[in-house]
């Protein structure tokens, strides 16, 4: 009986290892770098369009906040510029936050080589 309790416990740790947000901490750079994408890939026509999106990326603070910022730019770019458009831009910042927050959030997105 023992063994059938080890394993559910294994299972279930290895089920929850992926919600847990990596020990590395976002530096100020990179939370600049990535305001500066989301920012860049509005546009200059947000300001008027998309006022309250464009406030939430300059005024985010931390890393969940970008990441969960994505949706809202993604539909500012796709009513803008076109859902494919949209889809580029958000898997280039996507791409931005792999080792920032939990492994499981960006498996999909592939890794930069460069």
């Amino acid at each position: 009986m023992r063994w059938i309790a080890n394993n559910w416990l294994g299972r279930v740790g290895a089920l929850l290892q992926g919600l847990i947000a990596p020990s590395k901490e976002a530096s100020v750079t990179t939370l600049h770098e990535i305001r500066s994408e989301m920012l860049a890939a509005l546009g200059d026509v947000a300001e008027k369009h998309f006022p309250l999106v464009q406030l939430r990326v300059t005024y985010a603070s931390d890393i969940d906040d970008f990441w969960y910022l994505r949706g809202d730019v993604m539909a500012a770019i796709a009513s803008l510029r076109g859902e494919a458009v949209a889809k580029e831009k958000l898997l280039q910042i996507s791409t931005m936050f792999i080792g920032l927050v939990p492994h499981n959030l960006t498996n999909k997105f592939p890794v930069r080589l460069s």
